[in-house]
This record gives C-alpha cells, sequence and structure tokens, in this order.
C-alpha cells in the first residue's frame, strides 16, 4: 500500500500548486486591482488629504507580503511570482513618495504604474505556477474496480494530474437494518494500481478537485453501506467535483417505453446520481432515460439540469473488456486442472453466474436450481469446465435478509469447493472470467450484456426448472 506521506513530499517537491490554492492566489490579485481602483478614485477626489491612499497603499503592501509568503510556502524559495511580488511592493512605496511629493502624482500615472504592476504578477502566476489537478477514485469493492479502471489509467497519464486511488470500508447489514462487520478489499487490487491508506489520507485538507465513485446507494443500500463519511452528500462538501460512474450494466433502454423507465428509476433515483455534478453512464439511450426518470422526479424545469450532468459516453467496464485479448491472461495452476482434458486440449468452459435478484425472487427454490445445474455440469465434466462465478455480495445478503437459506447455500458453496471438479470463482477480477469462457449459463444480470456485446452463447437459467427439464 502506498504511503500517504511520501505522495505528499513529491507534491511539495514540485509537482505543482493544487487548483483550489491556485483560486487564493487569483483572489489575492483581484484585491489587488481593487485598491488599485480604489487608489485612483481617491487620488481625483478633491478633498483628499491622501491618508486614505496611503491605507490602500499599505493594505496593497501587506497582502503581497502574504501572498510571497504563501507561494513561497507551496512552490519553494526563489519563485519567479514571488520576485514580482517583491518588486510591486518597491513600486508601491515608490508611488507612495511620489504622491507625498512636492510634484504629487496625477490619478492615472498612479494607476498605470499600478495597473502594470499588478498585471505582471498576474501573467507571472498564470506561466510560473504549475497547477496540479487532484482526482481521488473511491472504489468499495475490489471486483468492481473495473468500472473506473480504464478512467483512472487516462487520468493518470494526464500531465498535471495526480490520480490516487484509495478503496474504502463498506460494512454488511442486519435484517434491521444496522451495520455489522466491517470489509476493507485495499490489498485485492491488481499490482498496477498504488493505492492510499483511507485512514492516512487527509480528505478534508486535501479537499480533491474531483471525485469519483461507484456506489451511488449512500444510506438506503439495505444488504451493504460504505462508511457513511463516503456519502454522496458527504463528499460533496470536500471536493469541487463528485462524479457517479455505474459499477453495472444494463440492457440498452427504450427511453420511450414506461415499463423500461420504471425499472430504470430504480437506479437514475439514487442518491450519488442526484448529489453528483457529473454522471456518467453507457449510452445516449440510457441518459436520455435517466434524464426523464429525474425530470419526472423533480420537475420539467430541472431537464437541463440533468441534461448537462449526465453524460452517455458509455462504461468503462465495456471498454476494458474490448481491450482484452484471452492470451494475455494468466490462468491460475488450480483453473488449469480443471480446464485441460487429458489429451492437452481445452474443454469448453461454461460461466455459472447466480445473481442476487434471482435469489430475492425465487429464494428456496434457488437453492435447489443451484444444486441441480452443478449436478449436470459435474456429470460433463470431461467436457465442459464450469467456472461458477456467484454475485460477489450473495453471502452478505443472504446472511441478511434470508438467514435461514444461508447454512444451505454455504454447505453447497463448500462441497463444490472441495470436490474440484470445477472452478469456483471469487477473485475481484470478473473480466478474467468472462474473457476465457466460451459461454454464459445462469440469472439475467449485467453480465448478460456484457457477453452479448462479445457475441458469446448465452443461456438463461429458470428456478422454475430443473436442468434436465430446460433441454
Amino acid at each position: 500500500m502506498a504511503d500517504y506521506f511520501a505522495y505528499i513530499l513529491r507534491r511539495k517537491s514540485g509537482e505543482g500548486m493544487r487548483k483550489y490554492k491556485f483560486k487564493l492566489v487569483e483572489n489575492y490579485i483581484a484585491l489587488f486591482k481593487k485598491l488599485v481602483e480604489a487608489i485612483e478614485l481617491e487620488l481625483k477626489a478633491t478633498n483628499s488629504d491622501f491618508n486614505k491612499t496611503s491605507e490602500y497603499l499599505n493594505t496593497c503592501q501587506q497582502k503581497a507580503i502574504e501572498l510571497g509568503e504563501f507561494i513561497e510556502q507551496q512552490e519553494g524559495l526563489g519563485h519567479a511570482t514571488v520576485k514580482g511580488l517583491e518588486d510591486f511592493c518597491e513600486l508601491l512605496y515608490e508611488v507612495n513618495e511620489d504622491i507625498l511629493s512636492e510634484r504629487g502624482l496625477s490619478a492615472d500615472s498612479a494607476k498605470l504604474r499600478l495597473g502594470n504592476g499588478v498585471n505582471k504578477i498576474e501573467e507571472s502566476a498564470k506561466s510560473d505556477i504549475e497547477i496540479q489537478t487532484q482526482v481521488v477514485f473511491l472504489p468499495y469493492k475490489a471486483s468492481m474496480w473495473d468500472s473506473l479502471e480504464t478512467v483512472w489509467k487516462r487520468r493518470s497519464q494526464e500531465p498535471g494530474t495526480q490520480a490516487l486511488v484509495i478503496p474504502i470500508p463498506y460494512f454488511d447489514r442486519n435484517e434491521d437494518g444496522s451495520v455489522k462487520e466491517m470489509h476493507f478489499e485495499g490489498l485485492d487490487y491488481p499490482e498496477d494500481v498504488p493505492v492510499v491508506d483511507f485512514q492516512k489520507f487527509q480528505f478534508e485538507a486535501e479537499h480533491p478537485d474531483e471525485v469519483y465513485i461507484h456506489n451511488p446507494y449512500d444510506d438506503l443500500n439495505i444488504v451493504t453501506s460504505v462508511h457513511p463519511y463516503f456519502y454522496s452528500e458527504n463528499i460533496k462538501k470536500w471536493t469541487d467535483k463528485l462524479i457517479y460512474i455505474p459499477y453495472f450494466v444494463l440492457a440498452d433502454p427504450d427511453p420511450t417505453d414506461e415499463k423500461t423507465l420504471e425499472h430504470i428509476a430504480g437506479y437514475a433515483l439514487s442518491k450519488g446520481v442526484v448529489n453528483a455534478d457529473e454522471v456518467i453512464v453507457q449510452s445516449e439511450n440510457m441518459k436520455k432515460a435517466y434524464v426523464e426518470v429525474l425530470t419526472r422526479r423533480f420537475g420539467e424545469d430541472s431537464r437541463e439540469t440533468w441534461e448537462n450532468k449526465i453524460k452517455g459516453t458509455g462504461s468503462p467496464k465495456i471498454e476494458k473488456l474490448l481491450a482484452m485479448k484471452e492470451q494475455d491472461i494468466p490462468l491460475p495452476d488450480d483453473w488449469q486442472k480443471v480446464i485441460m482434458k487429458p489429451d492437452g486440449t481445452k474443454k469448453k468452459i461454461i460461466l455459472y453466474n447466480t445473481s442476487l435478484v434471482a435469489f430475492l425472487n425465487a429464494e428456496e427454490k434457488m437453492v435447489t436450481k443451484i444444486k441441480d445445474a452443478l449436478q449436470v455440469f459435474k456429470e460433463n465434466k470431461d467436457d465442459v469446465a464450469l467456472l461458477w462465478r456467484p454475485h460477489p455480495l450473495t453471502m452478505a445478503t443472504l446472511e441478511s435478509m434470508m438467514p435461514d437459506l444461508c447454512e444451505d447455500y454455504k454447505a453447497i458453496v463448500e462441497e463444490y469447493k472441495k470436490e474440484g471438479w470445477g472452478i469456483y470463482d471469487d477473485s475481484p477480477d470478473m473480466d478474467r472470467a468472462i474473457i476465457v469462457s466460451d459461454a454464459y449459463y445462469g440469472d439475467g444480470s449485467s453480465l448478460v450484456q456484457l457477453y452479448e456485446l462479445l457475441e458469446k452463447p448465452i443461456m438463461i437459467q429458470n428456478a422454475d426448472v430443473l436442468c434436465c427439464e430446460e433441454g
């Protein structure tokens, strides 16, 4: 895990000033301009005794010294803009002396000289202070990292951008909604993803310019909850821009169909969507559906807001998947033992996906269905390799909502793993399973859309029908 203090030292060694701190520089410069205008007006006043003018000049000098100290703290000694501020202080002294001299100084001359001095400071600040954008990614489950990964890679390659991956903790919930044990998957990310410890990162002090999330539910998820500190409504307090990208891919919707909009409402009306400054969805049709649902909920006057906020530019999950090649994916030895035949040829690999929705809808029938499906695949294990990948929140969901089924399900999983004739994949890398498999069998889920995209065979299981009856 990356050391928070190490990256702080790197940032202070010349990687640039953060945007929100540069705004302070801009505010000082704006103040200088207002003071110059005030000095001009005071010099033009017929009854001026120059006391007010000297006060303005003195304020200018004090603020120039403050700004110089601030820039030195951020950029180091000898910075060009600090030299410009020192010259400006000299100029302020000279202008004050000229005003108080016998010959005096006209308002136009004072404005010209001081205005030029401020312009030089502004030009130096814009050209000599390098601006750094800090972008923070807050994934909570490592298996959902693919919804942010390609965006992180792009942002981390942008000049002047510091892209930080900070995995955050989450909790399972009890039946009554209270939280129980905490989970943290910060050590489960790919080796090429340096992660920062959320306990050491000072979110409010750092004030990231942008924050990306993939969990939109805040306190409304009945199965799990990210730490309340990372609810979208709180994140907005310490970032300038909150960006939400769904961790799932849905069937591309018809935004004119009422049943479709009713289904999309469960996703579009989540707190993360409402609180985010930008939402990136998988397609233009999905954007239209989100906009329509949100407009109906918040009124026609809000349509322009949603049109600007929702971007239908595509899912990073799909982007990553299309870039992957099977031959580039190393497989664990225990997988190879299941996949390869004695003669060295490869079996057909079927990904078996069991979803949360199916359990919620079918309950006991799903337990029977899984047992039946596993038995059929076991009987055909010489020709077909089964890769069972249940939804990563299955166990937590059953413990929280269907505790009576939980023990039965655990027993099925343990027996399957112990027998070893198939693959049980609970790793964070869902894309590996999709790419190496030849076909999909299981419940309807967002994975179906990904298999359609890759043009691989799909068969949806029916909990009411046993495998031998499905044909």
